[in-house]
């Protein structure tokens, strides 16, 4: 059976209710036609000019919050990728056979994007339905004395619940602040590693929610070895970011008496189960041995690092993988393994916020990493971890936090 052929601009038009079409900077690139019509304008007035040029606020209330919160909604659908659903708002029209006379209505928008193949915002579908008969309509419920009462007690309502959205997002926002203040004075650049720079990479997530788990550390060895490593902490915000902290200085101590990154991130576990939120954390150890030319390494239920030859080829250091710190009931001593290199590889550890999709396999996402390192392979190691970062994660900004080593050996 033929395929019907669909006209997708006559769909548009026609669909039931308020609907436009604006760029990510809120100008018009269409609007349906129930919206020209019950906003009362013409294409021509709406198309190509900015939402706020077309509907001004009402001058005649001084307390009106309309354009900002439009505005605001507008700005968080195309900065996240996300929808945005508004409370009920009140926005007035001024009548276009009358300037200067303000109509009062009340609506219920939502702003979702429309994201490109790369991902990126190329539009806004502005949807509004008009509920101003439906506020009139519960007043009009309780008598005609009680009419306005309860319509302006229902508009008040609405009003309250998005005033106590805004202080949530407010609130969520100073968190993600303070989490990410501390997070940076924990994370400092790394110590001297010899003639072997080594680049360090923390891109935090768009959103409150996974921020301020991951972190990174290097550390010379008494022996003249480095110690490098990554872990990723279960949980968000400040609580992650203290964690954090703790782990990061436990492993870090640990990694200075141990005789190799088994035995460390064994004496991590063990102190994992004594900080709440610890436990399940997972992490990844390796020691590089100048001298011997091999890198020892073991994974806590973490992805394995990559080890990026001369010519090209990457593998995985993947034969060394436990459970997370503290997940298993009884202590069992971690496994470690060894793998040699060649002057000129390059050793990557990373969180996983750098492969990992919701959508998708783990081996996807490790697939990405092991050909963007083979494409940037003769990139210095800063360019190599920029490069990483700009190849791996969306164009619209990670759902996690992300921390990423790179060390030229």
């Amino acid at each position: 059976m033929r395929e019907p052929q669909i006209d997708y601009a006559a769909v548009f038009h026609a669909l039931p209710g308020m609907v436009a079409l604006l760029t990510p900077e809120l100008v018009y690139v269409d609007a349906n036609e129930d919206f020209l019509r019950l906003a009362g304008r013409t294409r021509e007035q709406v198309v190509g000019r900015y939402i706020f040029d077309v509907f001004p606020e009402n001058p005649n209330e001084p307390a009106a919050a309309g354009m900002r919160e439009t505005r605001e909604s507008m700005q968080r659908a195309v900065a996240t990728g996300e929808r945005d659903t508004m409370a009920l708002l009140r926005y007035d029209i001024e009548d276009p056979q009358r300037p200067g006379h303000w109509q009062e209505h009340y609506w219920s928008p939502v702003n979702a994007p429309v994201l490109d193949d790369k991902g990126e915002v190329v539009l806004l579908v502005h949807r509004v339905e008009e509920v101003t008969g439906l506020i009139r309509a519960f007043g009009r419920r309780g008598g005609d004395s009680r009419d306005r009462v309860l319509e302006a007690e229902l508009y008040t309502r609405a009003r309250e619940l998005q005033q106590v959205n805004e202080r949530l997002r407010k609130a969520h926002a100073r968190e993600r602040e303070v989490a990410l203040a501390l997070q940076a004075a924990m994370l400092p650049p790394p110590g001297p590693s010899g003639p072997h720079p080594a680049a360090v990479r923390y891109q935090p997530a768009i959103g409150a929610l996974n921020v301020c788990g991951d972190w990174y550390d290097l550390v010379d060895l008494p022996d003249g070895g480095l110690a490098v490593a990554v872990g990723d902490v279960v949980g968000h915000g400040l609580a992650a970011a203290c964690v954090m902290g703790q782990l990061r200085s436990a492993l870090s101590a640990a990694c200075r008496v141990a005789d190799g990154p088994a035995q460390a991130l064994d004496a991590l576990g063990l102190y994992a189960r004594s900080v709440d939120a610890a436990e399940s954390s997972t992490a990844a150890a390796a020691f590089v041995d100048w001298g011997a030319r091999s890198v020892r390494y073991s994974c806590a239920g973490h992805p394995p690092p990559a080890l990026l030859r001369p010519d090209g080829a990457v593998i995985f250091l993947d034969q060394a993988t436990d459970p997370p710190l503290g997940a298993r009931p009884d202590h069992v001593p971690r496994v470690q393994a060894s793998t040699p290199f060649t002057e000129g590889s390059v050793l990557v550890l990373y969180t996983d916020g750098l492969i990992e999709r919701r959508d998708e396999d783990i081996d996807v996402g490790l697939g990405r990493l092991a050909e963007s390192l083979t494409r940037h392979r003769h990139a210095d190691f800063e360019a190599l971890a920029d490069a990483l970062l700009s190849d791996l994660l969306p164009p619209t900004g990670n759902t996690d936090d992300t921390a990423l080593v790179v060390i030229r050996l």
